[in-house]
């Protein structure tokens, strides 16, 4: 190659031909590797969200119980002297000793009020037992199932007894009387609050305990046993759902320091912030804020509910680092049941932490049930010093001169806290303790913006991350966010909520019941908004309508139709994507949304996106004409019309290359049969009476009967191995479709499958007399039947029996199902037979001879309406009467006549026939599916309406879900590929590596000259006759296909890697493979000569293969059109060849063009006609000039350029040869040369611009294969005469290969196949007698 043109194409100048090679494999773009590819089509598993508050309980009666006795202290305490002595901060001793009692009661009232205002409060100032009674049973009527929360002061009577008792006066204060908890357990009742503010306060909580065991005990005895004493008294209120709060063990007596209140805890529990700021001035370190004394903390401004006021802001700064510490130390349950249940409870437990903290610096230890995990040296508290230090600091300024107040740094650095948390990430890590603190700082407008940024940041780490933040209570607050205006908020709004609704769809009933679809509804229409906001906004619709009545209901009175057809042309595609499935769900069984869509021709807009590029949109817009047509309401004139449309419009994509449109497209049209399924029976038993009625021309290649090549019967070929393609390939795993597998097919002579008529079911389904209801092994129609109908429905025109104007679209759309149910890709036909099953199941069982009822009513045309109102057909469900021998009855019962369904809610259907009822009753039956002719009175036994649903339940892909899952997974992550630490980035740098050793390797043999080609270094016995041979271009693994499985063996290992089944039918055979993506991952394509293509992964390697895609590459190749030339044995089949630059597939055969597939958008993009009336029987491309030359079998060579159009693009013909072209060959240079073959041995070189060939070389007659080395610049053929010739590029013969090494020497067998390793001079040979041989340059070469 000259130098000039190189230094043309490399990206810089000096890099040799090969460095630029390897440059390019990192440039090089992969096929067939995207999500659609890689992953099964379905959603994530629903996580179970525990985040919702199954209960929410609100305290609504507070008792007040202080047993004071003011001025006479208790026997059994001894106080210090001075003691303690404040009671909510009033010295007693300062008034009289009732007014003392009465303003203690009023405080401490006034104290709870600021946490709880709305409840009911009680006092009972120093009570008796019944004062208590009526008090607590009193409270409990009016509470019924809410909390109740009972306070109990008893600083003024003796400590509580082991008995479990607590003490309270006589009548006249002159004795204390003992008040069993037992008792009061019966009179509070349950769900209830317990605070204990007395000494040795924790023997309540356990004596509490064993009260509660024994009234379980009890209510185990009565339930067990009614006769027993205990089951005659009123049953004991069960006290599991009760809660204590308790001011120190059971050991310990409260503290008596006169510096602190006497009833600390009190303080403690419902006014924190006073008492925790006289605390911190109590501590050594106080000292180091100068001039802070107790007096002037009394005077700090501020309201404690003002977050803008010093007292406020340290009010809010204790409620986020309390609730902090909580949610990181307490189990998530507990948190949940303290901490978001119930306003007071959460507050009254922030607040025990702070007790905790504070009495055990007094040696006290609070108490609770349920039991806390200690929290008192939580890192927290730190950070809550420091904000009480940087307050009160500021203080003696503040009040003395008047200066400004400066806010918190605490919430500023909470959040850098989580940031730092959130870039320092790896992933299996403890959560962000800061959490609660993001939530709280929602509240504040100030740090809102940057709050919501992190919050999403968090989310968008997966649905683990969602499940927290719910749990840590965010929903409420982003709720509350959508009725702010602010547009700085929205793109943040709206991506927290798309990860929240991917996680948790059950959130669309709370926000329209907020009226939030609102927000996003504004967000999509507005035009400013960057395009993925817009997806956002419009996902989160989608799940909003998704099968939510309420929220279709909504989103129409929104104009959200009208908005998303605004949007249909964007060219972000996930936008388009997301508009179109919104618009499928909120027409999905809601007729308004469908008539609105009709009034703005939504689904004409819609029909420009079948043809959309990428194949996801393509689907979301089959999604959308799916549910369109499968609305339930009644039909008209015009909407039938509109139905049709939308059908032929569908049935364009029955060749669409991707199959997860094409599964879509199954779905869509069964909504459509569902709709008229009288219709679709009608012409089902038509199809079935022409399949009976006509063989099929048998295609040549279904000769040998029974098995599929005479070696699989042979005990030394090991069994193929199974293959999982997500579902089976067929006759590989599935018994199902093939009738109990490929190889024990019934043939009847001809070697035609069995014919199959309604009154002979395949055998194995008429003895179970189950009519083969789609749910057992046996369908219907077999796959063989299926395949044969839609062979026939292409010879024969169909004569209908009835009027063509009204079959036509439904026999249209049968043959587009007979197509897919015949799809190469085993899902799609999977889908397509459950679908034709159905209808052929319910027209089988409706076409049983009936009693004639009155010879007028039989009507020759059905009406076009699923419900056939007015007509009396007497055949249910409108198919046409049929010759009584055709329908000879299915069953041995006696036919009844038809029944009009009495109510939408007769029972489920219950066959009268022995076998299992046809699978129907899981399915909800919602509406009728054809109306049984004349008012009849009878039972209807059997009548086959029972498996009503069928279709439309058991039909879906999982696309939309799947879909979803793109929103639940991290966005902003660096994907893995592009992650230079990743080990998928160090597998690919690998074989990057291992490419560039074997150019460089190769090249230097080929560049010194090949001159033999003889040394056989691989022979082995393939288990069936190779047809195609293809080298993997980096790795020792070559790929041998048979007729219809594959074969790879190590050459270097000489072992074999795998063997699998490709899955086509039997009368078809591989002609061509190639790989794709082999610098990479490599993938193997495999074409067959009916023109279809599958594509495999995980080959020859531990893993089972697996189809990655399948499709029709060329669908008018009927195996039967195949002519095969004289003087070659095989026919052309299909050929292809693959430019992995472009991604782009070039396919022929037996046709009249070269067609030419996108691989990237998995579509057909030009159809390059031949200009010939024979077959293509080879190409070759070559990307840098845009050039195809195709081979032909009447002998020319022809030249086109893609970049012209149809009429022009041919731009040179040689017919130089006289026979048909075995193999054309473009060189990739760029003045490269055609070199072409012909089955007689002459081999003919052409320069693209020159008319006539500027060499002529003659090699062997009866040429079978041949193959050119596009390095070593050799060629070898293969003949009939059972020999290889390898020549050079002058035509000298270097080898002659006609003897096997070893062997003793036996004679190689007539050539099937032979292909060069693209890089080393290696030659594969595949021959008739099995044998699969490599040959080499020979040893001291290599």
């Amino acid at each position: 190659m000259k130098m000039d043109s190189d230094l043309l194409h490399s990206p810089a100048v000096g890099l040799t031909e090969e460095e630029e090679a390897d440059m390019n494999d990192w440039k090089l773009p992969l096929a067939f590797m995207k999500k659609r590819h890689s992953e099964k089509i379905e959603g994530s598993k629903a996580l179970a969200q525990s985040w919702r508050m199954k209960d929410r309980m609100k305290t609504v009666s507070v008792a007040l119980v202080l047993c004071l006795n003011v001025g006479v202290d208790p026997p059994d305490v001894v106080k210090t002297s001075p003691c303690a002595r404040l009671e909510c901060w009033i010295d007693p001793l300062s008034m009289s000793p009732q007014k003392a009692l009465e303003t203690i009661g009023a405080n401490l009232q006034k104290q709870y009020e600021n946490w709880q205002p709305r409840a009911r409060y009680k006092q009972s100032l120093d009570p008796t037992v019944d004062e208590v009674k009526k008090l607590c049973t009193s409270l409990r009527r009016n509470a019924k199932e809410e909390r109740v929360l009972f306070h109990y002061n008893g600083h003024g009577v003796p400590r509580p007894t082991v008995n479990g008792e607590i003490w309270v006066f006589n009548k006249n204060y002159t004795q204390y009387i003992p008040l069993s908890i037992y008792d009061l357990q019966t009179w509070m009742g349950s769900p209830s609050i317990f605070v204990y503010d007395c000494s040795n306060a924790g023997i309540i909580v356990k004596s509490f305990k064993q009260f509660a065991l024994q009234r379980e005990q009890e209510l185990e005895v009565a339930a067990i046993n009614p006769s027993h004493p205990l089951a005659q008294m009123p049953l004991p209120p069960s006290m599991k759902n009760c809660i204590q709060l308790a001011a120190c063990e059971a050991s310990e007596l409260l503290p008596m320091n006169p510096d602190l209140p006497a009833d600390l805890f009190t303080s403690c529990l419902t006014t924190p912030i006073k008492i925790a700021l006289r605390w911190f001035c109590m501590q050594k370190s106080a000292k180091l804020v100068p001039g802070v004394t107790l007096d002037l903390i009394e005077k700090i401004p501020g309201r404690l509910n003002d977050r803008r006021t010093p007292l406020g802001e340290l009010n809010w700064i204790f409620t986020a680092i309390t609730d902090t510490i909580a949610w990181n130390v307490l189990p998530r349950d507990l948190f949940q049941k303290l901490f978001r249940q119930d306003l007071l409870v959460a507050s009254l437990f922030r607040n025990f932490l702070l007790a905790e903290r504070i009495m055990r610096s007094y040696n006290c230890t609070p108490v609770s049930s349920p039991r806390l995990p200690p929290t008192y040296m939580h890192a927290m508290w730190q950070a809550w010093d420091l904000a009480v230090d940087i307050c009160l600091s500021q203080l003696p300024t503040i009040i003395e001169e008047g200066t400004a107040f400066r806010h918190s740094p605490f919430f500023a650095e909470q959040l850098t806290a989580f940031q730092v948390w959130l870039t320092m990430g790896v992933e299996n890590r403890n959560p962000p303790e800061q959490l609660p603190i993001v939530l709280q700082v929602l509240l504040s407008q100030v740090h809102r913006l940057r709050a919501l940024d992190l919050l999403g940041r968090f989310l968008d780490l997966g649905p683990w991350a969602v499940s927290l933040a719910l749990s840590v209570g965010i929903f409420p607050y982003v709720l509350k966010l959508l009725q702010s205006s602010a547009r700085e908020l929205r793109p943040l709004l709206v991506f927290i909520w798309a990860k929240i609704l991917a996680v948790d769809s059950s959130c669309q009933a709370d926000l329209v019941k907020d009226n939030g679809h609102k927000y996003f509804l504004s967000v999509l229409a507005d035009s400013y908004m960057p395009a993925e906001h817009r997806t956002m906004a419009v996902f989160i619709l989608a799940v909003i309508v998704n099968s939510y009545n309420t929220g279709q209901e909504a989103c129409l009175q929104g104009n959200l139709i009208a908005n998303c057809l605004e949007q249909l042309s964007d060219p972000h595609p996930l936008l388009r994507q997301w508009v179109a499935i919104c618009l499928g769900r909120i027409w999905q069984n809601f007729e308004p949304a469908r008539w609105c869509g009709v009034r703005d021709s939504a689904h004409e807009k819609l029909y420009t996106l079948l043809s959309d590029p990428i194949p996801e949109v393509r689907c979301a817009a089959v999604f959308a004409l799916g549910t369109f047509v499968g609305n339930s309401a009644e039909r008209t004139d015009h909407s039938t019309t509109i139905d049709h449309n939308v059908a032929m419009m569908l049935a364009q994509l029955i060749n669409d290359g991707s199959p997860v449109v094409r599964k879509e497209l199954v779905v869509a049209l069964s909504h459509l049969v569902v709709q008229y399924e009288s219709n679709f029976c009608t012409v089902a038993l038509q199809f079935i009476e022409e399949e009976k009625n006509y063989t099929v021309p048998s295609p040549a290649n279904t000769a040998e009967p029974g098995s599929l090549t005479p070696v699989r019967d042979s005990p030394a070929i090991p069994r193929l191995r199974s293959v999982n393609s997500y579902t089976n390939i067929r006759a590989a795993t599935t018994a199902r479709n093939l009738n109990k597998s490929l190889q024990n097919l019934n043939l009847n002579e001809e070697g035609v499958p069995a014919a199959f008529s309604p009154g002979n079911l395949s055998t194995s389904s008429s003895t179970s007399s189950t009519l083969g209801s789609p749910d057992n092994d046996e369908y219907i129609l077999s796959f063989e039947t299926i395949d044969k109908m839609r062979r026939v429905s292409s010879y024969s025109s169909l004569n209908s029996l009835i009027g063509v104007s009204f079959n036509s679209v439904y026999t249209q759309i049968w043959r587009v199902l007979l197509h897919l149910a015949a799809d190469p890709f085993p899902e799609v036909s999977d889908l397509a037979m459950k679908v034709l099953n159905s209808i052929a199941y319910k027209a089988t069982m409706n076409a049983r001879p009936q009693r004639i009822l009155d010879s007028g009513s039989l009507t020759q045309s059905a009406p076009a309406s699923p419900t056939s109102k007015g007509t009396h057909i007497h055949q249910a469900g409108g198919s046409p009467p049929m010759p009584s021998a055709s329908s000879s009855s299915l069953t041995n019962e006696v036919p009844k006549p038809p029944a009009r369904e009495q109510t939408a809610t007769r029972p489920p259907y219950t066959p009268t026939l022995g076998g299992q009822a046809p699978h129907s009753h899981q399915f909800p039956r919602t509406r009728k599916m054809f109306d049984k002719g004349p008012e009849q009175a009878g039972e209807d036994g059997d009548e086959p309406g029972g498996h009503r649903n069928y279709i439309s339940a058991a039909l879906q892909t999982g696309l939309c879900d799947w879909s979803a899952k793109y929103f639940a997974q991290p966005v902003m992550k660096i994907p893995e590929e592009h992650d230079l630490e990743s080990q998928v980035r160090m597998e690919r740098q690998w074989r990057f590596l291992r490419n560039t050793r074997v150019r460089r390797q190769s090249r230097g043999i080929t560049q010194r000259g090949v001159s033999r080609l003889d040394d056989q270094i691989f022979i082995n016995r393939n288990p069936g006759v190779p047809s195609v041979v293809k080298f993997h271009p980096f790795n020792t693994c070559i790929a041998v296909a048979d007729k219809d499985s594959i074969c790879f063996w190590d050459w270097e290992k000489g072992e074999r890697l795998d063997y699998f089944y490709n899955g086509n039918p039997r009368y078809t055979r591989i002609t061509a493979m190639e790989y794709l993506n082999g610098h990479d991952c490599s993938l193997l394509l495999t074409a067959t000569d009916d023109g279809a293509l599958r594509i495999w992964k995980n080959f020859a390697d531990q893993k089972n293969p697996e189809m990655v895609t399948a499709w029709q590459g060329l669908s008018d190749m009927l195996p039967t059109t195949r002519g095969q030339p004289t003087s070659s044995v095989h026919s052309a089949g299909m050929v292809v060849d693959w430019e992995q630059e472009t991604g782009l597939l070039m396919t022929s055969g037996d046709v009249r063009v070269v067609r030419i597939w996108d691989t990237d958008r998995e579509m057909k993009v030009q159809d390059i006609p031949t200009g010939a009336d024979s077959c293509v029987t080879s190409l070759s491309c070559d990307s840098q000039r845009s050039l195809i030359v195709a081979g032909l079998g009447d002998g020319s060579v022809r030249v086109f350029d893609r970049r012209m159009g149809p009429n022009e693009c041919r731009v040179m013909t040689y017919r130089e040869h006289g026979a048909w072209v075995v193999k054309a060959h473009l060189q990739k240079e760029t003045d490269g040369h055609i070199i072409s073959v012909s089955v007689n041995g002459d081999v003919r070189f052409f320069e693209p611009r020159s008319p006539d060939s500027i060499n002529v070389l003659q090699t062997v007659k009866g040429l079978t294969a041949l193959d050119i080395h596009p390095q070593a610049n050799l060629f070898a053929c293969g003949s009939m005469n059972q020999f290889i010739a390898v020549y050079n590029a002058n035509g000298d013969v270097i080898s002659n290969i006609k003897y096997y090494d070893g062997f003793m020497g036996q004679r190689i067998g007539a050539i099937s196949c032979l292909a060069f390793h693209p890089h080393w001079p290696h030659l594969a040979v595949g021959s008739n007698d099995y044998y699969m041989s490599i040959y080499s340059a020979e040893k001291r070469l290599r």
